[in-house]
Protein backbone atom coordinates (compact mmCIF):
# COMPACT_ATOMS: atom_id res chain seq x y z
CA UNK A 1 0.00 0.00 0.00
CA UNK A 2 1.31 3.47 -0.77
CA UNK A 3 1.48 5.80 1.85
CA UNK A 4 -0.90 8.30 1.98
CA UNK A 5 -0.48 12.38 1.77
CA UNK A 6 -2.73 14.91 2.06
CA UNK A 7 -3.75 18.04 3.88
CA UNK A 8 -5.56 19.45 7.23
CA UNK A 9 -6.96 22.44 8.14
CA UNK A 10 -8.56 24.66 10.99
CA UNK A 11 -10.08 27.12 8.31
CA UNK A 12 -7.68 29.81 9.84
CA UNK A 13 -9.26 33.27 9.87
CA UNK A 14 -6.89 35.17 11.39
CA UNK A 15 -5.90 39.06 9.59
CA UNK A 16 -2.94 38.33 7.04
CA UNK A 17 -0.16 39.20 8.82
CA UNK A 18 1.37 40.45 5.59
CA UNK A 19 -1.59 42.47 3.65
CA UNK A 20 -3.69 43.02 7.27
CA UNK A 21 -6.54 41.59 4.63
CA UNK A 22 -9.36 39.85 7.23
CA UNK A 23 -11.08 36.67 5.91
CA UNK A 24 -14.92 36.42 6.86
CA UNK A 25 -15.31 33.07 8.48
CA UNK A 26 -18.14 32.37 5.22
CA UNK A 27 -15.44 33.26 2.72
CA UNK A 28 -13.34 30.85 4.21
CA UNK A 29 -15.47 28.06 4.85
CA UNK A 30 -15.96 28.10 1.02
CA UNK A 31 -12.47 28.37 0.20
CA UNK A 32 -11.76 25.64 2.35
CA UNK A 33 -14.47 23.51 0.13
CA UNK A 34 -12.35 24.28 -2.92
CA UNK A 35 -8.86 23.07 -2.06
CA UNK A 36 -10.18 20.03 -1.00
CA UNK A 37 -11.71 19.41 -4.15
CA UNK A 38 -8.12 20.18 -5.47
CA UNK A 39 -6.62 17.56 -3.07
CA UNK A 40 -9.15 14.84 -4.91
CA UNK A 41 -8.16 16.62 -8.07
CA UNK A 42 -4.12 16.32 -7.89
CA UNK A 43 -4.41 12.83 -6.40
CA UNK A 44 -3.85 12.92 -2.69
CA UNK A 45 -5.42 10.55 -0.39
CA UNK A 46 -6.49 12.72 2.82
CA UNK A 47 -8.38 15.69 4.32
CA UNK A 48 -8.46 16.56 7.75
CA UNK A 49 -10.79 19.71 9.70
CA UNK A 50 -10.24 20.98 12.73
CA UNK A 51 -12.04 22.03 15.56
CA UNK A 52 -11.83 25.17 17.48
CA UNK A 53 -14.17 27.37 19.23
CA UNK A 54 -12.07 31.20 19.00
CA UNK A 55 -12.43 33.87 16.67
CA UNK A 56 -9.47 33.22 14.63
CA UNK A 57 -10.85 29.91 13.24
CA UNK A 58 -13.68 28.94 11.28
CA UNK A 59 -14.39 25.85 11.85
CA UNK A 60 -16.41 24.47 15.09
CA UNK A 61 -18.62 22.37 13.96
CA UNK A 62 -16.20 19.98 11.58
CA UNK A 63 -19.00 17.14 10.98
CA UNK A 64 -20.58 19.59 9.14
CA UNK A 65 -17.85 20.88 6.87
CA UNK A 66 -16.34 17.34 6.64
CA UNK A 67 -20.11 16.43 5.22
CA UNK A 68 -20.28 19.29 2.60
CA UNK A 69 -16.97 18.19 1.56
CA UNK A 70 -17.72 14.52 1.36
CA UNK A 71 -20.61 15.43 -1.31
CA UNK A 72 -18.36 17.05 -3.65
CA UNK A 73 -15.43 14.48 -3.88
CA UNK A 74 -15.79 10.47 -4.38
CA UNK A 75 -12.46 9.39 -3.44
CA UNK A 76 -10.62 10.82 -0.75
CA UNK A 77 -11.05 10.20 2.62
CA UNK A 78 -12.27 13.12 4.72
CA UNK A 79 -12.07 12.92 8.32
CA UNK A 80 -11.83 15.26 11.87
CA UNK A 81 -8.81 16.48 13.20
CA UNK A 82 -9.37 16.44 15.73
CA UNK A 83 -13.19 16.04 16.77
CA UNK A 84 -12.78 16.88 20.86
CA UNK A 85 -14.37 14.13 22.25
CA UNK A 86 -14.22 15.70 25.38
CA UNK A 87 -16.66 17.80 25.45
CA UNK A 88 -18.78 15.84 23.16
CA UNK A 89 -21.70 13.59 23.35
CA UNK A 90 -20.29 9.88 21.50
CA UNK A 91 -23.79 9.06 21.24
CA UNK A 92 -24.59 11.91 18.70
CA UNK A 93 -20.74 11.81 17.16
CA UNK A 94 -21.66 8.76 16.42
CA UNK A 95 -24.65 8.91 14.98
CA UNK A 96 -22.85 11.99 12.65
CA UNK A 97 -20.19 10.07 11.57
CA UNK A 98 -22.51 6.90 10.62
CA UNK A 99 -24.44 9.17 8.89
CA UNK A 100 -21.57 10.85 6.76
CA UNK A 101 -19.84 7.36 6.07
CA UNK A 102 -22.88 6.07 4.69
CA UNK A 103 -23.55 9.02 2.62
CA UNK A 104 -19.56 8.85 1.24
CA UNK A 105 -19.37 4.61 0.95
CA UNK A 106 -17.05 4.47 3.64
CA UNK A 107 -14.94 7.80 3.11
CA UNK A 108 -15.16 9.44 6.79
CA UNK A 109 -12.90 9.15 9.62
CA UNK A 110 -13.38 10.36 12.80
CA UNK A 111 -10.24 11.20 15.10
CA UNK A 112 -10.57 11.61 18.40
CA UNK A 113 -8.95 13.49 20.49
CA UNK A 114 -9.13 16.07 23.14
CA UNK A 115 -8.11 19.21 21.88
CA UNK A 116 -5.36 21.45 21.81
CA UNK A 117 -7.03 24.36 23.24
CA UNK A 118 -9.80 24.39 26.20
CA UNK A 119 -12.59 26.30 24.87
CA UNK A 120 -14.81 23.52 24.40
CA UNK A 121 -14.22 22.83 28.16
CA UNK A 122 -16.03 25.93 29.78
CA UNK A 123 -18.53 26.28 26.60
CA UNK A 124 -20.28 22.95 26.90
CA UNK A 125 -19.95 22.63 30.41
CA UNK A 126 -17.17 20.03 31.22
CA UNK A 127 -14.61 20.67 33.69
CA UNK A 128 -10.60 20.40 33.23
CA UNK A 129 -10.23 18.68 36.45
CA UNK A 130 -11.50 15.35 34.78
CA UNK A 131 -9.67 16.47 31.34
CA UNK A 132 -8.24 12.75 31.14
CA UNK A 133 -11.47 10.97 32.52
CA UNK A 134 -13.39 12.41 30.33
CA UNK A 135 -11.74 11.27 27.88
CA UNK A 136 -11.33 7.81 29.01
CA UNK A 137 -14.83 7.58 29.37
CA UNK A 138 -16.00 8.43 25.90
CA UNK A 139 -13.25 6.63 23.83
CA UNK A 140 -14.50 3.62 25.60
CA UNK A 141 -18.30 4.54 24.91
CA UNK A 142 -17.57 4.91 21.31
CA UNK A 143 -16.37 1.95 20.92
CA UNK A 144 -19.06 0.32 22.53
CA UNK A 145 -21.53 2.12 20.07
CA UNK A 146 -19.55 0.96 17.11
CA UNK A 147 -19.78 -2.66 17.91
CA UNK A 148 -23.25 -3.54 18.30
CA UNK A 149 -26.16 -1.41 17.71
CA UNK A 150 -28.01 -1.65 20.77
CA UNK A 151 -25.84 -0.72 24.05
CA UNK A 152 -26.71 -0.79 27.96
CA UNK A 153 -23.72 1.47 29.53
CA UNK A 154 -23.66 3.96 32.16
CA UNK A 155 -20.89 6.46 33.49
CA UNK A 156 -19.89 9.99 35.41
CA UNK A 157 -20.62 12.10 32.30
CA UNK A 158 -24.03 11.51 30.49
CA UNK A 159 -27.38 9.29 31.24
CA UNK A 160 -26.68 5.67 31.43
CA UNK A 161 -28.26 4.01 28.02
CA UNK A 162 -30.31 0.69 28.76
CA UNK A 163 -30.52 -1.47 25.44
CA UNK A 164 -30.49 1.34 23.35
CA UNK A 165 -30.72 1.41 19.88
CA UNK A 166 -28.74 3.38 18.31
CA UNK A 167 -29.11 4.15 14.37
CA UNK A 168 -27.71 4.67 11.58
CA UNK A 169 -24.82 1.89 11.40
CA UNK A 170 -22.10 2.81 9.41
CA UNK A 171 -21.42 1.83 5.77
CA UNK A 172 -20.74 -1.97 5.99
CA UNK A 173 -17.10 -1.68 4.68
CA UNK A 174 -15.37 -4.94 2.81
CA UNK A 175 -12.60 -5.22 5.22
CA UNK A 176 -13.99 -4.37 8.55
CA UNK A 177 -17.59 -4.68 8.33
CA UNK A 178 -20.17 -2.17 9.44
CA UNK A 179 -17.91 -0.34 11.55
CA UNK A 180 -16.42 3.42 11.63
CA UNK A 181 -12.73 4.26 11.20
CA UNK A 182 -11.50 5.54 14.49
CA UNK A 183 -8.38 7.21 15.33
CA UNK A 184 -6.93 8.33 18.62
CA UNK A 185 -4.89 11.57 18.33
CA UNK A 186 -1.82 12.71 20.21
CA UNK A 187 0.54 15.06 21.41
CA UNK A 188 3.23 12.44 21.76
CA UNK A 189 1.79 11.16 25.49
CA UNK A 190 3.25 7.68 25.78
CA UNK A 191 0.07 6.51 27.55
CA UNK A 192 -1.62 7.29 24.44
CA UNK A 193 0.10 5.28 22.31
CA UNK A 194 -0.04 2.45 24.26
CA UNK A 195 -3.78 2.90 24.93
CA UNK A 196 -4.24 3.17 21.14
CA UNK A 197 -2.64 -0.08 20.35
CA UNK A 198 -4.02 -1.71 23.34
CA UNK A 199 -7.66 -0.81 21.51
CA UNK A 200 -6.61 -1.39 18.07
CA UNK A 201 -7.41 1.52 16.90
CA UNK A 202 -5.00 3.64 14.09
CA UNK A 203 -3.31 6.80 15.71
CA UNK A 204 -2.46 10.00 14.61
CA UNK A 205 0.43 11.99 15.72
CA UNK A 206 0.83 16.00 15.44
CA UNK A 207 4.34 16.85 15.76
CA UNK A 208 4.53 20.76 15.85
CA UNK A 209 7.59 20.99 16.51
CA UNK A 210 11.45 19.33 17.62
CA UNK A 211 12.13 16.50 15.39
CA UNK A 212 10.19 13.93 13.79
CA UNK A 213 11.91 11.29 14.16
CA UNK A 214 12.26 11.46 17.63
CA UNK A 215 8.87 10.18 17.98
CA UNK A 216 10.36 6.35 17.08
CA UNK A 217 9.79 5.05 20.51
CA UNK A 218 6.55 6.35 20.47
CA UNK A 219 5.27 4.40 17.46
CA UNK A 220 7.06 1.13 18.95
CA UNK A 221 5.11 1.87 22.44
CA UNK A 222 1.56 1.75 20.02
CA UNK A 223 2.88 -0.94 17.74
CA UNK A 224 3.92 -3.33 20.75
CA UNK A 225 0.80 -2.80 22.51
CA UNK A 226 -1.00 -3.40 19.39
CA UNK A 227 0.63 -6.64 18.98
CA UNK A 228 0.65 -8.01 22.67
CA UNK A 229 -3.58 -7.01 22.83
CA UNK A 230 -3.41 -9.62 19.76
CA UNK A 231 -5.02 -7.62 17.16
CA UNK A 232 -4.45 -7.92 13.36
CA UNK A 233 -0.72 -7.64 12.84
CA UNK A 234 -1.71 -6.09 9.72
CA UNK A 235 -3.75 -3.36 10.62
CA UNK A 236 -1.55 -0.99 12.62
CA UNK A 237 -2.08 2.56 11.27
CA UNK A 238 0.36 5.61 11.99
CA UNK A 239 -0.34 8.85 10.81
CA UNK A 240 2.27 12.21 11.13
CA UNK A 241 0.70 15.50 11.08
CA UNK A 242 2.44 18.80 11.06
CA UNK A 243 3.22 22.47 9.54
CA UNK A 244 4.26 22.31 6.06
CA UNK A 245 4.02 24.78 2.54
CA UNK A 246 5.70 24.21 -0.66
CA UNK A 247 6.81 26.33 -3.57
CA UNK A 248 8.99 25.79 -7.07
CA UNK A 249 11.81 27.53 -5.15
CA UNK A 250 12.77 26.56 -1.50
CA UNK A 251 14.06 29.90 0.33
CA UNK A 252 11.13 31.60 -1.59
CA UNK A 253 8.89 28.78 0.04
CA UNK A 254 10.72 29.23 3.59
CA UNK A 255 11.06 33.32 3.31
CA UNK A 256 7.04 33.28 2.32
CA UNK A 257 5.82 30.96 4.99
CA UNK A 258 7.63 32.86 7.59
CA UNK A 259 5.44 35.42 8.87
CA UNK A 260 2.56 33.17 8.72
CA UNK A 261 3.91 30.60 10.79
CA UNK A 262 5.42 33.59 13.22
CA UNK A 263 2.17 35.31 13.61
CA UNK A 264 0.42 32.13 14.53
CA UNK A 265 3.74 30.91 17.28
CA UNK A 266 3.90 34.48 18.46
CA UNK A 267 0.02 34.65 19.53
CA UNK A 268 0.29 31.09 21.24
CA UNK A 269 3.30 31.80 22.71
CA UNK A 270 1.78 35.04 24.37
CA UNK A 271 -0.90 32.98 25.42
CA UNK A 272 0.33 30.09 27.46
CA UNK A 273 3.82 31.64 28.48
CA UNK A 274 6.26 30.06 25.90
CA UNK A 275 9.98 32.15 24.74
CA UNK A 276 8.78 34.10 21.59
CA UNK A 277 9.51 32.75 18.29
CA UNK A 278 12.35 34.05 16.10
CA UNK A 279 13.54 33.24 12.46
CA UNK A 280 16.65 31.22 13.92
CA UNK A 281 14.40 29.20 15.65
CA UNK A 282 12.13 29.02 12.56
CA UNK A 283 14.93 27.89 10.19
CA UNK A 284 15.93 25.58 12.42
CA UNK A 285 12.51 23.92 12.51
CA UNK A 286 12.27 23.73 8.24
CA UNK A 287 15.59 22.39 8.11
CA UNK A 288 16.27 18.96 7.11
CA UNK A 289 15.36 16.84 10.61
CA UNK A 290 12.92 19.57 11.54
CA UNK A 291 8.80 19.17 12.12
CA UNK A 292 8.05 22.19 9.62
CA UNK A 293 8.03 20.59 5.62
CA UNK A 294 8.71 23.93 4.13
CA UNK A 295 10.47 23.98 1.11
CA UNK A 296 10.76 22.79 -2.66
CA UNK A 297 9.06 19.51 -3.85
CA UNK A 298 11.99 17.44 -4.59
CA UNK A 299 13.46 18.93 -0.96
CA UNK A 300 10.30 17.98 1.11
CA UNK A 301 10.03 14.33 -1.08
CA UNK A 302 13.33 13.78 0.23
CA UNK A 303 12.68 14.65 3.59
CA UNK A 304 9.19 12.24 3.69
CA UNK A 305 10.81 9.73 2.44
CA UNK A 306 13.65 10.13 5.48
CA UNK A 307 10.73 10.08 7.87
CA UNK A 308 9.76 6.80 6.13
CA UNK A 309 12.62 5.19 6.98
CA UNK A 310 12.30 5.65 10.52
CA UNK A 311 8.77 5.55 11.43
CA UNK A 312 7.19 3.54 8.72
CA UNK A 313 3.76 5.12 9.29
CA UNK A 314 1.06 5.45 6.74
CA UNK A 315 0.06 8.69 6.63
CA UNK A 316 1.19 12.29 6.37
CA UNK A 317 -0.82 15.51 6.31
CA UNK A 318 0.09 18.90 6.31
CA UNK A 319 -1.48 22.38 7.81
CA UNK A 320 -0.28 24.63 4.40
CA UNK A 321 -2.29 27.30 5.27
CA UNK A 322 -1.30 28.19 8.64
CA UNK A 323 -2.71 32.30 10.12
CA UNK A 324 -4.66 32.26 6.99
CA UNK A 325 -2.25 31.80 4.30
CA UNK A 326 -3.74 33.18 1.29
CA UNK A 327 -5.97 30.94 -0.70
CA UNK A 328 -3.97 31.30 -4.25
CA UNK A 329 -1.06 30.69 -2.72
CA UNK A 330 -2.65 27.64 -0.63
CA UNK A 331 -3.78 26.07 -3.59
CA UNK A 332 -0.58 26.13 -5.23
CA UNK A 333 0.61 24.20 -2.41
CA UNK A 334 -1.70 21.36 -2.75
CA UNK A 335 -1.00 21.26 -6.44
CA UNK A 336 2.61 20.73 -6.11
CA UNK A 337 2.10 18.09 -2.76
CA UNK A 338 -0.16 16.09 -5.37
CA UNK A 339 1.72 16.61 -8.36
CA UNK A 340 5.43 16.94 -7.97
CA UNK A 341 5.91 16.00 -3.96
CA UNK A 342 3.47 12.73 -3.98
CA UNK A 343 4.76 11.06 -7.68
CA UNK A 344 8.07 11.17 -5.94
CA UNK A 345 7.57 9.88 -2.84
CA UNK A 346 5.87 7.27 -3.87
CA UNK A 347 8.33 6.15 -6.69
CA UNK A 348 11.02 5.99 -3.79
CA UNK A 349 9.45 3.74 -1.33
CA UNK A 350 8.38 1.45 -3.97
CA UNK A 351 11.60 1.22 -4.96
CA UNK A 352 13.53 1.04 -1.46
Amino acid sequence: MDMELGMYTFGDVHPDPVSGEVTSPGRRLREVLERIRLVEEVGLDYVGVGEHHRPDYAISSPSTVIAAALAQTSRITVGSAVTVLSTEDPVRVYQQFATMDLLSEGRVELLAGRGSFIESYPLFGASLDDYDALYDEKIQLLLQLDAAERVTWSGRFRPPLEDALVLPRPFDHADRGPHLSIAVATGGNPQSSIRAGALGLPISYAIIGGQPASFAPLVDLYRGAHQRSGHDASSPFVSVAGMGYFADDGKAARDFFYPYWHESMARISAERGFPMPNRISYESQAARGGAYFVGEPEQIAERIVALHEVLHHDRQSFQMDLSGVPHLESLKSIELLGTRIAPLVRDALRTS
